[in-house]
Formats: C-alpha cells, structure tokens, sequence
C-alpha cells in the first residue's frame, strides 16, 4: 500500500514538471523578433535648372560646283589643236581649243576689200552731189539730178555701214575659231580629239568647267521641319538671330569633321512635290579640293537659341506602359512625384524638356528603380560617374530563428 502511494505520489510530481516545462516551451514560441523601423531610401538627384542652350539640326546634303561652264563651239569648223590637260585647273581666257581659221579668215579679208570699195568710191559720188546742189539754184540741172546724186551718197554711207558690219562679223567669228575657257575652275575631260569636226551649239560639249572654291551644298529640309522650326520662333522659344546663326558645320562621308565652316546662302521659297522639302543652300570654302561634286556629306544647321531650356540626364527619364517619357521628382515634403514629360531631342547625353519641369524641380537620376510614387526617400547630390550619387540599399541581419 505504501508503494502504490509512492509511485502515485512520483506520477503526479512528473506531471506537473511535464505541464510546467510544457508552458515555459510555449511561452518561448510566443515570443518574436522586434520589427525594424520602416528605411528610407536615398536617391541623387538634380536640381533643375533654366539655361541658354543652341539648337543644331543635322541634315543630308549634297555637294554641286560653284559654277559650272560646258564649252561649246560657236562657229564650224575642224578641231587644230587641243591647249589643256584634262583634270587641270584653267584660268579665265585661256585658250583651250584652236578651230582651223583659214576660212574665217578669208571671210574677214573679203569684208575688209568690200569695206575698202565703199569707202573709196564715196567721196566722188559726195562731190557729184555738192556740185548737182549748187547747179539747182541757176536752174542748170533738174530736180531729179539732185534727187538721184543726193540717193546715191546715202546709199555709199549706207554701204560702207553693212561692209564694216561684215568686218565686225568676220573678225568675231575668226575670234571664236580660238576657244577660251569663259571661268577659272577644273577643267574635265575632252569629248574631241584633234582632227574632229565641231558644228556651232552642237549639243555635246568639248568639256565642262567646274569652279570647286568655293563650292555649294545643298540641303533638303522637310516641311515638318521647317514648320515646328517657325512655330517655336513665333512662340518666343527660339531666337534665330544670335551671332553665327547662319554658320554651318559639315561632316564628311568617313564621318570626320569638315576643317571650314560654310555660311547658309538661302533657303528656297519652293517645296519639291516629290519629297515634300524645301532647299537651303550653303556656301563651303574648299581651297584644298577636299570637297568634289556629288559628295554626301551631313550638315549641322543652327536653328536658333532657346535661352530657357531645362536638360536633364537621359538616365533619369523612363517609359510608362503607353511609352510616354516620365521623371520622378522629390517634392518639398520629400516624397516621391511621378511626372509625364514633353521631350523636344537628345543633346549629347541629356534631354531637352519642353513640359512637365519647372526650375528647382528635384528630379531622381539614381535609385529609381528603389522608390515608388508616395515613397519618403532622402536626397543627395548627383555627381556623374556615380561619385556622391545614391548610397546602396542596407540590407538587414537575418532574424533569429524561433525557439
């Protein structure tokens, strides 16, 4: 009887260590880690700003000959002698080609003996009419004599005019058997050998003339262009009268920079229907030859300058679903502000805004991927290259694990 006590006694005192050891076991699970306080992140921005910026538009363009001269024959005859290189450069009155002068020549001598012939026989038939004149007052001589002496002086002043016309004639047609280069400028190739026949004003040229310093180029622009262009002067957001706005930059077909800037000529009143632009016209010096005719080459035309444009990094500009372009700003109670842009064009690695910006605006450069709109973060400077841009995000120590 006392043991069945004992072993009671043992059981009951086992249980209630059990039961004890039970809560202390469920009193530790209920027990959790302390939440850490909610981190704020940081984000380098930028502080917007209004500054004078030059608006440049680059366009195609080809390259034409300051002025071009095809020779032509202007009298027939055969080709003698050839007076140039081809490929050279010619000065203005240099003889290029000698047409056989033999007859022209003749021509000329013939209208000098004819002018000669005139002359000669005019005074006797002036002298005839002096004396007729003198004779009609005495009544000796009728009127007719002295209307036919007095004809006939006009018709020797009248022949000797065309005879000395004739010589005029002569002489010009025996100048032109000598062809001379009308411009100084590069001279092609000959389209006849010595020994060939040339007509006057045949359609096919001896050779062109090309003057290349200095030398055009001519570039299309579109209508569209050409309209947002006046539409932001008559807006006042453009100034095209700044100093050097009618300067132009070219760049070459192998991508390297023209050592000349041109200055734009004009720009034409006329839209090609078949391209829907107009031409502006500019004017390179090309004392070196760099620049032939036909080239392709690329034109920087200076629109004008916006004096209050706000740049931003392109860094700090993204796309929502529609692919409008958005910023994110910092506002004054340090939260985060999403706002939807208007983009002009990319100048060199930054955007030009046209809305949705104002002047001390802070907008997010780095760390926008770590924020959301509503979220409180912490600015710093934005430096490029990363350099005092936004801190890395803290990562926690893990939890302890539950007992």
């Amino acid at each position: 009887m006392q043991l069945m006590e004992k072993i009671v006694k043992i059981n009951m005192l086992f249980l209630a260590g059990a039961a004890a050891c039970s809560g202390l076991f469920l009193a530790g699970c209920e027990r959790k880690p302390p939440t850490p306080p909610p981190q704020i992140q940081e984000v380098a921005t930028i502080k917007a700003t209004t500054q004078s910026v030059e608006l440049t538009t680059e366009l195609p363009g080809r390259t034409s000959a300051y002025l071009v001269a095809e020779i032509r024959p202007q009298v027939n005859g055969i080709i003698l002698k050839r007076f140039f290189t081809e490929g050279s450069e010619v000065r203005a009155g240099q003889a290029l080609y000698q047409i056989d002068p033999a007859s022209f020549q003749a021509t000329l001598d013939n209208a000098k003996a004819a002018l000669g012939k005139a002359e000669g026989n005019r005074p006797a038939i002036r002298l005839r009419a002096e004396r007729v004149s003198e004779l009609v007052a005495d009544k000796a001589v009728s009127q007719q004599e002295v209307d036919d002496s007095a004809a006939a002086l006009k018709q020797a002043d009248a022949d000797i005019q065309f005879w000395k016309a004739m010589v005029e004639s002569a002489r010009i047609n025996l100048g032109h058997a000598r062809i001379t280069a009308p411009v100084s400028g590069r001279i092609g190739k000959s389209n006849v050998t010595e020994g060939a026949l040339v007509t006057a004003h045949q359609p096919l040229p001896l050779s062109t003339i090309q003057q290349l310093d200095p030398i055009y180029v001519d570039v299309p622009q579109s209508t569209t262009q050409l309209l947002r262009w006046k539409s932001r002067q008559d807006a006042g957001r453009l100034n095209p009268n700044g100093a050097g706005q009618k300067k132009v930059k070219l760049l070459l077909e192998d991508g390297s920079t023209y050592a000349r800037e041109g200055l734009l000529q004009f720009r034409d009143v006329t839209v090609d229907p078949s391209t829907g632009a107009v031409t502006l016209r500019v004017v390179f010096p090309n004392p070196q030859g760099v620049l032939l005719p036909g080239m392709f080459v690329r034109t920087v035309v200076k629109e004008g300058v916006q004096e209050q444009a706000i740049l931003i990094p392109q860094q700090a500009v993204s796309r929502d679903p529609k692919g409008n372009p958005v910023a994110l700003i910092v506002n004054a109670g340090g939260k985060v502000e999403q706002r939807r842009l208007g983009l002009d064009r990319a100048i060199k690695d930054q955007w030009l805004v046209t809305s949705g910006l104002a002047a001390g605006d802070q907008v997010i450069v780095e760390g926008v991927q770590k924020v959301r709109p509503g979220a409180s973060v912490k600015t710093v400077p934005f430096q490029e290259g990363g350099v005092g841009g936004a801190a890395p995000a803290r990562t926690d120590p893990p939890a302890p694990p539950a007992r």
